[in-house]
């Protein structure tokens, strides 16, 4: 019977410490004993890119790019030669290897490199030569011969892209948690375990705020057909199983509630109702590396002037002000005005492509419990509402409730 190909990977919470590195070490000696081939991709342990960003910032904020990457990647080099000890020490036949000896090939974005290439070829003559490989996540080279980094959770698309050039079986990713819930369980007692999402679902819920997976990892997925699986590193469990479609079950046409707790939310009033105008606007912001999510616009009666209400990480509040207020003049924009402390709510799940009226049950179940709606953005299996942060906890309960999860 042909061995089958898993990749594991082990993200910084399983490797915290030298029980967890063990504990992990001898998760993948009994998937190799049962009989398959296993590829190893790790993060760094614990907090450690933590610790190395905050010896770059004590040190110089405005550092380079490719010096920073150099340093953040040494995280992931230490975690790989550990795990490689351990199961040589318990009988596994296993080599750390750092992205730069493979390798993994990236492009010149450093801090947030996207990976070109692979070379397959040369992992699996190390399969084929009974060596487990444990390979630094988060990491490639690029053309220039510089360490480059894939930026944060860039390991989960490190194993995704493994996985997909070596045509794995599957790409099992071991957390802290037992898998993908209904929404957060440390903030709501009743989430559930989902057995099963789809791509587009885990995709929408990654990128409104469930910090299970990168999203990045899951687009990856998706686009390669990479069958995912999220396990709990410490508890012999099924886990969440990621794939291209599942049976949809008529009482679950939400599948998940994701809630993001960091966003700001800024207004323009006034502004010009002309071509170009938002092309400046938002291009100023992209300057500045800022990602925009929800976008609202308004015309006026006249035509002339429309209000502009957008959203952005609380981390770059100040930032987008700043931006804003350098255009405001030659744009034409008459005011600005910032509000903090607002929180994004999000229900996912491909079962509202079919059935109508899931919004009416979503706002029905915030009014009953009076919180007022800022904004609202949508997708064919997404609804998003921004609402005063003060309140989200109640709002993340009603909704749980209201859709019976």
């Amino acid at each position: 019977m042909k061995k089958k190909l898993i990749v594991q990977k082990l993200g910084g919470s399983s490797l915290s410490s030298i029980k967890k590195i063990k504990r992990a070490a001898q998760k993948i000696k009994k998937e190799i004993i049962s009989g398959n081939n296993v590829v190893v991709v790790v993060s760094a342990l614990g907090k450690t890119t933590d610790y190395l960003q905050s010896l770059i910032n004590k040190t110089d904020v405005n550092a380079d790019l490719k010096e920073i990457d150099t340093i953040l990647s040494s995280g992931e080099q230490v975690s790989s030669a550990l795990m490689a000890l351990f199961l040589n020490k318990i009988g596994i036949n296993s080599r750390s290897f750092l992205g730069w000896q493979i390798p993994i090939i990236t492009n010149k974005s450093y801090g947030r490199a996207r990976i070109l290439d692979i070379n397959a070829t040369f992992l699996k003559q190390i399969i084929k030569d009974q060596v487990t490989p444990i390979i630094a996540g988060f990491q490639g080279i690029s053309e220039e011969l510089r360490i480059t980094t894939i930026g944060r959770g860039g390991s989960d698309t490190t194993a995704v892209a493994i996985a997909a050039k070596l045509n794995a079986d599957r790409c099992e990713i071991f957390t802290d948690v037992d898998g993908v819930f209904t929404t957060d369980p440390r903030w709501i007692k009743k989430a559930k375990k989902i057995n099963h999402l789809t791509y587009d679902e885990m995709l929408e819920m990654a990128s409104v705020g469930a910090q299970v997976l990168e999203p990045r990892s899951v687009s990856l997925a998706k686009q390669n057909n990479v069958s995912l699986i999220v396990r709990s590193s410490f508890k012999n469990i099924k886990g969440t199983s990621i794939s291209k479609t599942r049976k949809i079950i008529e009482k679950r046409n939400v599948s998940g509630i994701v809630f993001s707790k960091n966003d700001s939310k800024i207004t323009l009033l006034g502004v010009p109702d002309k071509p170009g105008v938002a092309a400046k606007i938002f291009g100023s912001l992209a300057s500045q590396d800022i990602n925009v999510d929800m976008i609202v616009q308004n015309i006026s009666a006249d035509g002339k002037f429309s209000d502009l209400t957008f959203t952005v990480l609380e981390n770059d509040f100040f930032k987008a002000q700043k931006s804003i207020n350098k255009i405001k003049k030659k744009v034409g924009i008459r005011n600005i005005l910032p509000v903090s402390k607002v929180a994004k709510i999000s229900i996912v799940g491909i079962g509202m492509r079919s059935n109508a009226g899931i919004a009416k049950e979503m706002f029905r179940a915030l009014a009953k419990e009076k919180i007022n709606i800022d904004l609202i953005s949508t997708s064919e299996i997404k609804i998003s509402v921004l609402i005063s942060r003060k309140h989200i906890l109640k709002a993340v309960n009603a909704l749980h409730k209201a859709f019976k999860l």
